[in-house]
Order: structure tokens, then sequence, then C-alpha cells
């Protein structure tokens, strides 16, 4: 906030609406820009020595990974709620300019990105497998989300 607020850095990107206004960037800032290049899911890990994982009865095990995944859709539906009343109070203050990045420039973004991912990915031979899958599921993932998730939310703005 204070590299912000004084003008040493020009932007942040940081988590959405609700911890962005808990944070008061948007009392630092004059524009909120979207999409963010995380959304709109999150990345939650649980760390677990592995000595002591496999020291767990199957069992014991199963609650452990219930309960995270209990956690993860717990914490998603939070965000998006109160994401959803932040936005709605920043749009309501109007003291915000809520804008879309151009085309152009996500377009740019996303040539970059994968270049960068793919020059990561060319590494070892780990890599390269786990770079082979990223692309063959973001394929696949991506075409089931615009008949799925894209289409179900353009469906919704027709009313």
């Amino acid at each position: 906030m204070p590299a912000l607020k004084s003008g040493a850095i020009d932007a942040s990107e940081w988590i959405g609406p609700w911890l962005d206004t808990a944070l008061g960037l948007h009392k630092a800032v004059g524009y909120y820009y979207y999409p963010g290049f995380h959304e709109p899911g999150l990345g939650v890990a649980v760390g677990i020595n592995k000595g002591v994982w496999d020291s767990l009865d199957a069992g014991d095990r199963l609650v452990i990974e219930a309960v995270a995944a209990c956690e993860y859709m717990r914490s998603l539906a939070e965000f998006n709620a109160n994401n959803a009343m932040s936005l709605r109070k920043l749009r309501d203050e109007g003291t915000v300019k809520i804008l879309k990045f151009d085309d152009s420039l996500l377009k740019a973004f996303l040539a970059i990105s994968k270049d960068v991912v793919a020059e990561i990915g060319s590494g070892d031979d780990l890599s390269r497998k786990i770079y082979a899958s990223y692309q063959q599921f973001r394929a696949s993932i991506m075409d089931w989300s615009d008949i799925a998730e894209r289409a179900f939310l353009n469906a919704r703005r027709l009313a």
C-alpha cells in the first residue's frame, strides 16, 4: 500500500474486490481492471509431511481429504459471495472506474504467457510431461467451459 500510495508502483493485482477493499486498494487507485489473471478460481493446497501421511490409516487420510475438499468449496463460496457484494459497493460508491482490459492487451498477455509456459515446459523430462498434460487438459477444459460455463453465464444475461 505505501508503494502504491506514493506512486512508486502504478498498479497492483491482488485477489478480488472483497480483499482488495479490505486492504484499501480502492482508496489508493482510481481504476479497477478486469479480468484478473488468476481468475475465476483459486489454488489452495494442504501440505502434510509424507512420513506423517504414510503413518495414517486409509480412513484418516480420507477424512483429511474430505475436510480439505469441503474447506476449498466453502472458501470459494465465501469469496464469490463477498466479491459480489464488494463489487456492488465499489460500483455504488462510484469513486473507482471499473474497466475491462482491452482485448488486444489480453491477447498480448496470452501470447507472452504461452511462450513463458512453453519455455518452462520444455526443460527436463518431468517438465515436458507436465506441460504435455497441461496442454491436453487445457484444450479439453476450454472446450467444455465454452458449452457449459460460458454458455450458461451468457444465457443468464438474456433476461
